[in-house]
């Protein structure tokens, strides 16, 4: 079955990856003891969600999405990540409003000219099949039993928040009431979207827009506690950071030597993947802010909310306590989740995620 076909593929290349140093994971945890102005924009519009929307008209809703989401984490973990990561990618371009969703141009219509959806955009071609599979998923068991009055939008924040928790986070309450964006935007994408190499500045500059802080930046960037990169999103820190012609300075040079092992400058496998967190790849903690403070960030975003001094701190107060980084993730994809939601005529219910109403 392809769940299992996912697992074990995802598991093969974890195993292989992290076989070359399990003993530098034991001596790092030894040695180090770590503990857990430009152009200025316009500030999103926000409208009010609640907690019982679907109240009257699908009051089971969250159940029924879970019902979907526990037997993809079962049979496909990939599916966690790849959905939490889609609801960024969604409520970062345009609002939280399913526009990510609509299916790729068909090359035939789209041709050589430009990119017409959201995922059409390369910095959208990589995300994982399993997140789209899932909300589609969600959303036919929805309709099944509340037609045409839940929408996508809703569904996907809703499996996200359920994939958070599943994979040991914390359970936040999602408010409902978005609606689906009308049209899917491509050249919206690049400019609303963070880099694997942004800077700091760039980063603040991005969340503010968004209406988001510099406390929300660095806990919701917790969320690469779980998943996996390709390699083309971190290989320039290996070989050439910066134009600098070397590697990341930041890194911990072991994990630099086994990362070179698998990721070569040149002609490397485009399908070998690392994990984000190379101690609990698959537990949803805050082990990730720990690895920030011993040089072993994935991405040079990750590693570069502990080199700056203004996330510093915010790094390693995440870092000393569990229960504190829940509860700022939590209020952070809270927040997140109510960028530019489309209401009334500015929005629709699909019945399908992928297509937009006719």
């Amino acid at each position: 079955m392809p769940g299992f076909s996912s697992l074990i593929r995802h598991l093969s290349l974890l195993l292989l990856f992290l076989s070359y140093f399990v003993s530098y994971l034991v001596g790092i945890a030894e040695c180090n003891n770590v503990t857990t102005s430009t152009t200025r924009r316009r500030a999103p519009v926000r409208h009010q969600l609640s907690l019982d929307f679907y109240s009257k008209v699908c009051p089971q809703v969250d159940q029924i999405v879970y019902s979907v989401t526990a037997a993809r984490y079962r049979d496909s973990p990939a599916s966690g990540p790849a959905t939490i990561r889609l609801f960024y990618h969604d409520c970062f371009v345009e609002g939280c409003d399913a526009s990510i969703l609509i299916s790729p141009t068909p090359a035939g219509v789209r041709g050589g000219g430009p990119a017409k959806v959201e995922r059409d955009v390369e910095d959208n071609k990589n995300l994982a099949p399993e997140g789209f599979d899932t909300v589609n998923a969600a959303k036919a068991a929805v309709e099944g039993k509340c037609p045409g009055v839940v929408s996508c939008a809703d569904i996907l924040a809703i499996a996200a928040r359920d994939f958070v928790h599943l994979a040991g986070g914390p359970y936040y309450a999602v408010k409902k009431g978005r609606k689906d964006s009308k049209v899917s935007l491509a050249h919206k994408v690049r400019p609303n979207l963070p880099r694997a190499n942004s800077t700091v500045d760039e980063l603040l500059r991005l969340f503010t827009s968004k209406g988001l802080t510099k406390e929300d930046l660095v806990a919701l960037s917790g969320a690469h506690t779980i998943g996996f990169s390709h390699c083309d999103q971190f290989v320039a820190r290996l070989y050439d950071f910066r134009g600098t012609k070397r590697p990341d300075p930041f890194m911990d040079q072991r994990l630099l030597k086994a990362l070179q092992m698998y990721c070569p400058y040149y002609g490397g496998n485009q399908d070998v993947v690392a994990p984000f967190d190379v101690q609990t790849p698959f537990s949803f903690d805050h082990m990730y802010f720990g690895n920030l403070e011993a040089r072993m960030g994935l991405l040079a975003t990750d590693q570069a909310l502990f080199v700056d001094p203004r996330t510093r701190p915010i790094v390693q107060a995440l870092g000393r306590d569990k229960a504190k980084f829940f509860q700022a993730f939590s209020a952070g994809m809270d927040k997140m989740g109510t960028i530019r939601i489309k209401k009334g005529k500015k929005g629709e219910i699909r019945r399908d995620c992928s297509k937009h109403l006719v």
